[in-house]
């Protein structure tokens, strides 16, 4: 008798959890609206991109390229900070970490 008691407790909670379970997707049947005006108001949103439209070009920049004497220069200074950056790392690594 007392198995019997148990397996109902148990069978009654499950049966309580289900229920409790499913509350939230009933909030989701009793819908209003139709599924297709959903679709349409979704539809209708206005839609943002931060992308051009297709065909369109963007305006004229008004500064000028490089020269090759600017870009030697800037690719030197750039490989002398990242010479120094590694140098650094180094030191730092052999000092003890």
């Amino acid at each position: 008798m007392h198995i019997a008691c148990v397996e109902e407790r148990i069978v009654s909670l499950a049966t309580a959890a289900m229920l409790l379970l499913s509350l939230p997707l009933a909030g989701c049947a009793n819908s209003d609206r139709s599924l297709m005006d959903a679709r349409a108001e979704a539809s209708g949103a206005a839609k943002t991109s931060t992308y051009l439209p297709l065909g369109d070009t963007p305006q004229q920049r008004d500064t000028q390229t490089m020269t090759a004497d600017e870009r030697s220069k800037l690719k030197k200074a750039l490989s002398a900070v990242r010479d120094r950056q590694a140098a650094a790392v180094k030191a730092r690594d052999k000092n003890g970490k």
